[in-house]
């Protein structure tokens, strides 16, 4: 039997008292974290650790141009991998095949093969942002180096969920909550994205028993959606809070690369926006197929 369709004006109905109740639930969660942020021990710890990452005295400072153009590009083919990751989900009939013309039997949606093939753009982007980020010095602002980052941390996420917020700049470096966060994305969930993948996709040696058993395709396929709800809540919040912490100071460090408030940052952030809208309007068969062509063939639905 099919499941009764639920009517349309009752289904608005639902959503409004669900928006309400996590409005009611964010409200809740700040006056309680308000009420213990208030009490005298926590009051204590809060100014023992203020937040600030503990880093070494004058390294990691300033936002050079190659680490604003790795975050821009990073943010621009991870937007491509969640679009055309979307669109495999729930993709029935592919709008076209793509062939490897040196393995024949390799054969893919084409869809799948953009995927993949913006996955390879983001991983060389990920390793030469890794390269650059040790070669100057700059890892220390996401890389630990002192366990008071973790008290810091939890002093920030006190701070964040009160609304009380840091107010720190992140040209000298960031509060011990972000330093965790941004070392688990670069450190961990992107190596878990790339293996989980890997794994999934039509480039994995299939036929060796020992690599299949020793990662189990339903673990990789477990691991992978989860990963990419993770890089869109984290980037969410991450956009979010960049525009509610002191925007155009925190775009200027990012975008302009000063440690200015000006709007110089916020125009170089809406033509970032521009670019990526562009690029997710593009990101079509009829856009794909050329490009597709120069590395294998590509056969559309219907012949074309």
């Amino acid at each position: 039997m099919t499941p009764a369709r639920i009517p349309t004006p009752l289904r608005v109905v639902y959503g409004l008292f669900a928006v309400a109740a996590l409005a009611l639930a964010a409200f809740t969660l700040v006056f309680f974290t308000r009420w213990i942020a208030s009490l005298e021990p926590v009051a204590a710890f809060l100014a023992a650790y203020p937040g600030a990452a503990p880093m070494p005295e004058g390294q990691g400072i300033g936002i050079p141009g190659w680490l604003s153009w790795s975050h821009f590009l990073n943010a621009f083919f991870l937007l491509l991998i969640i679009r055309s990751g979307i669109r495999i989900r729930g993709e029935k009939t592919p709008g076209g095949l793509w062939t490897s013309r040196r393995v024949k039997k390799r054969r893919m949606s084409l869809t799948m093969w953009f995927h993949i093939a913006v996955d390879v753009l983001w991983m060389l982007n990920g390793l030469a942002f890794v390269v650059l980020l040790f070669a100057t010095g700059h890892w220390v602002r996401i890389v630990p180096t002192s366990w008071d980052v973790f008290p810091n941390a939890l002093s920030a996420l006190i701070q964040y969920l009160s609304l009380d917020w840091p107010t720190h700049s992140g040209w000298t470096g960031y509060n011990g909550l972000q330093q965790l966060l941004y070392f688990a994305i670069v450190f961990v969930a992107s190596p878990l994205a790339i293996l989980s993948g890997a794994r999934l996709s039509a480039f994995w040696p299939r036929g060796d028993s020992r690599l299949n058993r020793a990662f189990p395709f339903e673990l990789a396929k477990a691991v992978h959606f989860p990963v990419m709800l993770f890089f869109v809540g984290f980037a969410i919040v991450h956009v979010g809070l960049v525009l509610a912490t002191g925007a155009l100071r925190n775009l200027n460090t990012m975008y302009a690369g000063q440690d200015a408030v000006n709007w110089t940052g916020f125009w170089i952030f809406v033509a970032s926006l521009l670019v990526m809208a562009a690029g997710w309007i593009a990101a079509r068969d009829r856009v794909i197929a050329p490009i597709a062509r120069v590395f294998g063939d590509v056969r559309m639905r219907g012949g074309r």
